[in-house]
């Protein structure tokens, strides 16, 4: 009887049964399809059994062995692993670098037009990933590889070479620059934030500039700089598109382009071992970051007694660094967008004389067009806008669906806040972050594949993709439901009780209101990282379910790079406009409380 009053009063309270809901649902769309992806790197798939000798479905260690310990293993695992963790390396060094030191020079020194540099930082974030690499494609491009000359080659004359064009450099370099806006705002933001006494104690005492950056300035930062590494390792390692781009020409494979080469190829088996090493990994790298992070037991920064520090005053080298600056960011923002509308209007790619320049990529007819297999121009391409309707459509699903699950999750969570279901809860709300874009679809893909019991086969619906997007994004909107809720006191809610009004009025009336813009932010970080995704979507698509993303892809493979760059072009338009709708109407944005 006392069992049953305790399972009774649990469920009197509105945010135990939502965690029980969640950890239920949460079970099933992660451990559930981690269980199964691990069953499937030891079972004989249909693609393998004629070439290992055994009927579909047995049980084998033969993926395992060819992965990791077979003579073709350096070829198959360990050397896109290398790879993988060069270009990885590289891109936290670059990102840090260069998003480490625009935050110092906007919170520490008296340079020019920091809000619209500010602005211009953040740009390649908002943009997707692939753009910076396509970019560098069109760019640096040689005909030794590529077939025709980039842009630089062909006013220049000089043939780029390989290792400029292609390979570690580009991915590296694209990647890290991708992700320095992470740098910018978590290192930025302590800064602005931390004590100004620390330093101004340490001018009184003649200290150099020098050696207060050394002493004072980078210790503090140190939880941001682990934090933007954690971030920038684990998403150059998942990355898929960049080095699709910028590897694949001269064969430089990375764990996530194996991973995707073996899914489709014969070896489904292996692939799913690669991408159980890369979750593996993933969790580790948190694991080691929280375990550095906590052997440090304070990082204060903010005293209460604080007061402006002076600026460094660049004297005479205030505007040259402030150009510099200028000159990198409008490279790495401007400069792409104007090098997709150039590629999408050469007749001959290589030939950028005026008299090479043409419409009929965009507006053409499918007979004008004989070149593309007599693909219609993009503005007159049934395909365009059934993906475009698709993606919005994708979108707006997994931010309604992460965005509410995420909401409901960070309420019962923090009202919750110390009971063991609230920490598992929590645990698996952010794991799905943890697992790489591409090793997420293919758990996926072996979950859903087949019918499974009651659970019909879901592979080729637009349903498993929302399924997809919704849990990979739940990190996001989580989240951003677990800060609103920090911030609001229990009191609000309990004088509501008191009242005696109902849960679902209190959270109309009182909680969702309130923090009306944090919610938001749960919703609009979904929509956007949908609309520009291809890891997550690559392997779950089919050609009823296209995407803008996909159909990118697969103009890219057929080469028409007059297609590929005029689609980036619109996506790029389409995500900057309702970043930019949406901080107009909501007043949210990014880089806010960091800029000069």
């Amino acid at each position: 009887m006392d069992i049953r009053y305790q399972v009774k009063g649990f469920f009197k309270k509105p945010h135990n049964i939502i965690l029980f809901v969640v950890f239920i649902l949460l079970c099933y769309l992660t451990l559930v399809p981690m269980v199964t992806m691990i069953h499937d790197t030891v079972t004989v798939h249909t693609a393998e059994a004629k070439r290992l000798k055994l009927p579909v479905g047995a049980f084998t260690f033969e993926h395992w062995r060819k992965v990791l310990a077979d003579s073709s293993s350096i070829n198959v695992f360990y050397k896109p692993f290398l790879n993988s963790l060069v270009t990885s390396l590289g891109a936290c060094a670059i990102a840090l670098g260069f998003g480490g030191a625009f935050a110092w020079f906007v919170t520490r020194t008296n340079m020019r037009w920091k809000r619209l540099l500010s602005s211009l930082c953040i740009f390649p974030y908002i943009m997707p990933s692939w753009t910076l690499a396509l970019a560098w494609y069109n760019l640096f491009k040689n005909s030794l590889v590529g077939g025709s000359p980039g842009l630089i080659s062909s006013i220049t004359g000089i043939q780029t070479p390989n290792w400029l064009a292609y390979g570690p450099l580009p991915i590296a370099l694209v990647t890290g620059l991708h992700y320095a806006p992470f740098a910018y705002i978590m290192i930025g933001g302590i800064l602005r934030n931390m004590d100004a006494n620390l330093e101004e104690a340490a001018l009184m005492l003649n200290t150099s500039r020098l050696r207060i950056m050394y002493k004072i300035t980078i210790p503090i930062v140190i939880p941001a700089v682990l934090s933007t590494f954690l971030l920038v390792f684990s998403s150059a390692m998942s990355s898929f598109a960049v080095p699709t781009f910028l590897g694949l020409p001269v064969r430089y494979q990375v764990l996530t382009t194996q991973l995707y080469r073996t899914l489709n190829g014969l070896n489904p088996g292996q692939g799913y071992v690669i991408a159980s090493l890369m979750i593996i990994l993933g969790v580790s790298i948190l694991a080691m970051n929280q375990r550095i992070v906590g052997l440090r037991k304070t990082y204060t920064t903010v005293t209460g007694k604080s007061s402006n520090i002076a600026l460094v005053n660049l004297k005479k080298m205030k505007t040259p660094v402030s150009l510099l600056i200028a000159f990198i960011l409008f490279c790495v923002s401007i400069v792409p967008l104007l090098s997709f509308a150039i590629e999408s209007l050469i007749l001959r790619p290589g030939d950028y004389s005026f008299s090479n320049f043409t419409t009929q990529f965009w507006f053409g007819t499918a007979q004008q067009n004989s070149m593309a297999n007599s693909e219609p121009g993009l503005l007159l391409n049934p395909k365009l806008y059934s993906s475009l309707w698709n993606s919005i459509k994708l979108s707006l699903f997994c931010a309604a669906s992460a965005g509410t699950i995420g909401f409901l999750a960070g309420y019962a969570i923090v009202r919750g806040r110390g009971t063991k279901l609230a920490t598992w809860v929590n645990n698996l709300a952010f794991f799905p972050y943890l697992m790489p874009s591409m090793a997420f679809s293919a758990i996926y893909l072996s979950m859903f594949a087949v019918r499974r019991g009651p659970i019909p086969a879901l592979y080729g619906t637009f349903f498993l993709l929302v399924v997809a997007g919704t849990v990979k994004y739940l990190p996001f909107a989580s989240r951003s439901g677990i800060n609103a809720m920090f911030q609001l006191s229990k009191e609000i809610e309990e004088a509501g009780l008191i009242m005696g009004v109902g849960w679902f009025k209190r959270m109309t009336r009182l909680v969702i209101p309130i923090q009306k813009s944090s919610f938001i932010s749960g919703y609009l970080l979904p929509f956007t990282s949908s609309m520009r995704e291809l890891s997550l979507f690559i392997l779950l698509m089919t050609p009823t379910n296209q995407v803008l993303t996909t159909l990118l892809f697969y103009y890219n493979e057929k080469g028409w790079n007059q297609y590929s760059n005029g689609i980036n072009l619109l996506i790029v338009i389409i995500v900057i406009a309702f970043n930019f709708l949406i901080n107009k109407v909501t007043g949210a944005s990014i880089d806010k409380g960091i800029g000069g």
